[in-house]
């Protein structure tokens, strides 16, 4: 069997860290990957220390800031930015209301591609603008996705800030509101995050099934209501099944 740099340990380090669905302990990275416990120990304080990879609350090895900001960057390139750009364009040549796509980073979640409605009143959240999760329909639909144990910790990391008198800052009920987004697979923002807004998200999924990103559509309440939005979730899709494609044309 050929030699297995230390390089390509590396990066499969990265790889396993950022697919699995939960941290992953130093044990579970040397069975999984089949590296000594010695070998992958000093590899993950290299990591660590390079700001690749960090250590959770409860000692699980997860991506770390650099990670983070690559895929960021990845996501970001030109050309699939662009071609992100002309599904979102025709979704709002169509329905007439603003869409565009979040995805989760650090605690925040980040626009990373918008389309503008051409109507006179409108809600300007710009590329690259940030936003909480618990209370937007993009960062909801996010924490639906994850297991309760992930989204306890980070419920627990967030401010639950009051935002409109709609905003949900009880983890209880919060937790139930999740719950009922991840059985409908539609994240909602019923003026939660900014007065007389509404949003809906559907989720954008890789070849496994897992969350990438957020499709969302928001619109002020003068104009339409939430229920109008949801009239659109299943075109919505459509277009996240547009996306998703592109994001399989990468990852192949």
């Amino acid at each position: 069997m050929p030699k297995v740099s230390s390089i390509t340990r590396v990066l499969e380090i990265i790889e396993a860290v950022s697919y699995a669905s939960k941290p992953l302990s130093p044990l579970e990275l040397s069975q999984e990957l089949d590296i000594p416990k010695p070998t992958i120990h000093r590899l993950i304080q290299n990591l660590v220390d390079d700001g690749f990879l960090t250590v959770d609350i409860g000692g699980g090895i997860i991506p770390g800031k650099r990670v983070r900001n690559l895929s960021v960057e990845l996501w970001q390139q030109r050309l699939f930015f662009n071609e992100r750009q002309m599904i979102l364009q025709k979704l709002v040549d169509e329905l007439k209301e603003t869409c565009g796509i979040g995805i989760p980073y650090h605690m925040d979640m980040i626009y990373t591609n918008r389309a503008q409605t051409t109507l006179p009143l409108q809600i300007y959240l710009p590329v690259g603008a940030k936003s909480p999760m618990w209370c937007t329909a993009t960062g909801k639909l996010y924490l639906s996705q994850l297991s309760t144990t992930s989204r306890m910790k980070i419920l627990q990391g967030l401010p639950l800030d009051k935002f409109t008198k709609n905003t949900i800052t009880d983890i209880d009920a919060l937790n139930a509101e999740l719950d009922r987004i991840a059985d409908t697979g539609i994240g909602i923002d019923n003026e939660e995050f900014i007065s007389e807004m509404v949003a809906v998200a559907v989720p954008i999924l890789d070849k496994k099934q897992r969350y990438l990103a957020s499709l969302y559509l928001h619109a002020p309440t003068i104009r339409v209501s939430l229920d109008d939005l949801l009239t659109h979730v299943p075109r919505l899709q459509e277009a996240a099944q547009d996306v998703q494609t592109l994001v399989y044309d990468l990852q192949s």
